[in-house]
Protein backbone atom coordinates (compact mmCIF):
# COMPACT_ATOMS: atom_id res chain seq x y z
CA UNK A 1 0.00 0.00 0.00
CA UNK A 2 1.25 3.48 -0.70
CA UNK A 3 0.51 6.95 0.33
CA UNK A 4 -0.68 9.97 -1.53
CA UNK A 5 -1.86 13.64 -1.15
CA UNK A 6 -4.24 15.08 -3.61
CA UNK A 7 -4.40 18.97 -3.61
CA UNK A 8 -8.04 20.85 -4.39
CA UNK A 9 -9.78 24.47 -4.27
CA UNK A 10 -12.44 23.56 -1.25
CA UNK A 11 -14.50 26.38 -3.61
CA UNK A 12 -13.92 24.38 -6.91
CA UNK A 13 -14.63 20.42 -5.03
CA UNK A 14 -14.72 21.01 -1.52
CA UNK A 15 -14.09 17.61 0.16
CA UNK A 16 -17.67 17.61 1.92
CA UNK A 17 -18.84 17.79 -2.04
CA UNK A 18 -16.85 14.90 -2.85
CA UNK A 19 -18.28 12.44 0.76
CA UNK A 20 -21.44 13.40 -0.82
CA UNK A 21 -20.41 12.10 -4.10
CA UNK A 22 -19.34 9.05 -2.61
CA UNK A 23 -16.63 8.68 -5.07
CA UNK A 24 -15.22 10.87 -8.06
CA UNK A 25 -12.48 10.44 -11.00
CA UNK A 26 -9.81 12.74 -10.18
CA UNK A 27 -9.36 14.54 -13.61
CA UNK A 28 -7.16 17.44 -15.12
CA UNK A 29 -4.23 17.39 -13.40
CA UNK A 30 -1.82 18.67 -16.13
CA UNK A 31 2.03 18.43 -14.81
CA UNK A 32 3.75 15.90 -15.57
CA UNK A 33 5.01 14.78 -12.45
CA UNK A 34 1.76 15.11 -10.70
CA UNK A 35 0.48 12.27 -13.60
CA UNK A 36 3.29 10.20 -13.10
CA UNK A 37 2.01 10.31 -9.80
CA UNK A 38 -1.46 9.19 -10.82
CA UNK A 39 -0.04 6.69 -12.39
CA UNK A 40 1.89 5.15 -9.75
CA UNK A 41 -1.20 4.93 -7.85
CA UNK A 42 -2.78 1.59 -7.15
CA UNK A 43 -6.59 0.25 -5.97
CA UNK A 44 -6.64 0.35 -1.83
CA UNK A 45 -4.07 3.21 -1.70
CA UNK A 46 -4.77 5.75 1.24
CA UNK A 47 -5.01 9.35 0.27
CA UNK A 48 -5.17 12.33 2.18
CA UNK A 49 -7.09 15.37 1.10
CA UNK A 50 -5.76 18.17 0.81
CA UNK A 51 -7.59 21.94 0.58
CA UNK A 52 -5.56 24.69 -1.22
CA UNK A 53 -6.45 28.55 -1.64
CA UNK A 54 -7.13 30.67 2.04
CA UNK A 55 -7.37 27.03 4.00
CA UNK A 56 -4.00 25.13 3.23
CA UNK A 57 -5.09 22.47 5.66
CA UNK A 58 -5.53 18.68 5.19
CA UNK A 59 -9.20 17.82 5.46
CA UNK A 60 -10.03 14.46 5.10
CA UNK A 61 -9.30 10.79 3.74
CA UNK A 62 -9.85 8.80 0.49
CA UNK A 63 -9.11 5.36 -0.80
CA UNK A 64 -7.66 4.82 -4.60
CA UNK A 65 -11.01 2.70 -6.07
CA UNK A 66 -9.37 2.20 -9.87
CA UNK A 67 -5.95 2.27 -10.83
CA UNK A 68 -4.32 4.82 -13.96
CA UNK A 69 -6.99 4.95 -16.76
CA UNK A 70 -7.04 7.66 -19.73
CA UNK A 71 -8.40 11.04 -18.63
CA UNK A 72 -11.38 11.72 -20.56
CA UNK A 73 -11.01 15.49 -20.05
CA UNK A 74 -7.76 16.20 -22.07
CA UNK A 75 -8.37 17.23 -25.37
CA UNK A 76 -5.02 16.01 -26.35
CA UNK A 77 -1.67 14.86 -24.64
CA UNK A 78 -1.39 11.52 -22.49
CA UNK A 79 -2.96 12.51 -19.30
CA UNK A 80 -4.60 10.22 -16.70
CA UNK A 81 -6.75 9.69 -13.69
CA UNK A 82 -7.62 7.52 -11.15
CA UNK A 83 -11.28 6.49 -9.28
CA UNK A 84 -11.01 7.80 -5.34
CA UNK A 85 -13.89 6.86 -3.16
CA UNK A 86 -14.43 9.52 -0.51
CA UNK A 87 -13.13 8.37 3.46
CA UNK A 88 -13.67 10.63 6.83
CA UNK A 89 -12.98 13.82 7.22
CA UNK A 90 -10.18 14.22 9.45
CA UNK A 91 -11.08 15.29 13.23
CA UNK A 92 -9.64 18.15 13.27
CA UNK A 93 -8.15 19.47 9.49
CA UNK A 94 -4.56 20.31 9.74
CA UNK A 95 -2.85 23.27 8.13
CA UNK A 96 0.12 24.13 6.24
CA UNK A 97 2.02 26.16 8.88
CA UNK A 98 1.62 22.66 11.21
CA UNK A 99 2.65 20.82 8.62
CA UNK A 100 5.67 23.21 7.91
CA UNK A 101 6.59 23.18 11.50
CA UNK A 102 6.54 19.60 12.39
CA UNK A 103 10.02 17.53 12.45
CA UNK A 104 8.23 14.32 10.63
CA UNK A 105 6.11 16.88 8.09
CA UNK A 106 8.64 19.43 6.94
CA UNK A 107 10.50 17.46 4.46
CA UNK A 108 7.19 16.18 2.80
CA UNK A 109 6.54 16.46 -1.04
CA UNK A 110 3.67 18.95 -0.11
CA UNK A 111 6.22 21.21 1.48
CA UNK A 112 9.15 21.30 -1.03
CA UNK A 113 7.06 20.88 -3.91
CA UNK A 114 3.87 22.80 -3.18
CA UNK A 115 3.09 23.13 -6.79
CA UNK A 116 1.67 19.51 -7.18
CA UNK A 117 -1.51 18.93 -6.78
CA UNK A 118 -0.76 15.10 -6.06
CA UNK A 119 2.41 14.09 -4.15
CA UNK A 120 3.65 10.99 -2.80
CA UNK A 121 3.40 10.39 1.30
CA UNK A 122 5.62 7.86 3.35
CA UNK A 123 3.74 5.83 5.63
CA UNK A 124 5.18 7.44 8.97
CA UNK A 125 4.47 11.18 7.26
CA UNK A 126 1.10 9.54 6.43
CA UNK A 127 0.42 8.78 10.37
CA UNK A 128 1.86 11.73 11.43
CA UNK A 129 -0.71 13.70 9.46
CA UNK A 130 -3.30 11.46 11.21
CA UNK A 131 -2.29 11.94 14.61
CA UNK A 132 -2.25 15.49 14.33
CA UNK A 133 -5.52 15.35 13.23
CA UNK A 134 -6.55 13.23 15.89
CA UNK A 135 -7.57 10.08 14.19
CA UNK A 136 -7.58 6.49 15.87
Amino acid sequence: MAYWLVKEEPDKYPFSRFCKDGKTDWTGVRNYQARNHLRAMAVGDRVVYYHTGKERQAVGLAEVRRAAFPDPTAEKGDWSAVELVAGEALARPVPLAEIKADSVLSGTALVRQGRLSVVPLLKKEFDRLLKLAGQG
